[in-house]
């Protein structure tokens, strides 16, 4: 991707410009392991159905744990928190890519739906916060990403048409709102 046909860029976070994905998938894995308890094989597809507070439910009653709901979240919440703190990674090709686009003069904004406190120390510790005019998170706009507000807003921070945007994400369903909004819209890697 050499040509740009884009005056400005507003990048997801998880899964696009961050690893983070599979460790959504673990948590109750590693939730276990933290109290030295060997997890049933299919663990995760059991748990992806279900909302945090059923996961407790379930993990408490499936392994006999001695401790309530909440304290099984709690403990699932800190495994979160220091993934993103001490060990999310870049996705491959994603530094380069960012430092291109500032060399281009690009403006950059992350539209994302995680949580504000984990991705600013993940950016930070990566090294890359530094690319970014401005984040805008879901929960803080009132929207999801099945409504195209969060990326109209992103394009009016950057004082510029969803035409002249382009929006990098990894959800389909995000990409599709964003096209449907006029965006230029990318799914790829960064390699």
């Amino acid at each position: 991707m050499n040509n740009f046909n884009f005056k400005g860029a507003i990048f997801d976070a998880d899964g696009t410009l961050l690893n983070s994905m599979y460790v959504w998938e673990e948590l109750g894995e590693r939730f276990l392991r933290g109290l030295n308890i060997e997890p049933e094989k299919n663990l995760s597809e059991v748990l992806s159905q279900m909302s945090l507070n059923e996961s407790s439910i379930y993990l408490m009653n499936k392994y006999s744990l001695k401790m309530k709901p909440d304290e099984i979240i709690e403990g699932i919440l800190k495994i979160i928190e220091d993934f993103y703190f001490y060990e999310v990674e870049l996705m491959p090709g994603v530094k380069n890519f960012l430092e291109t686009l500032s060399m281009k003069k690009i403006p950059m904004v992350i539209a994302t739906s995680g949580d504000r406190k984990l991705l600013d120390a993940a950016l930070k510790r990566n090294g890359i916060e530094k690319y970014f005019a401005k984040i805008f998170t879901c929960d803080e706009l009132d929207t999801t990403k099945r409504e195209a507000k969060i990326f109209i807003t992103c394009s009016k921070y950057l004082g510029l048409k969803p035409n002249e945007t382009a929006v990098f994400e990894d959800a389909e369903f995000a990409l599709e709102t964003a096209k449907d909004a006029g965006f230029i819209t990318f799914k790829e890697t960064f390699i």
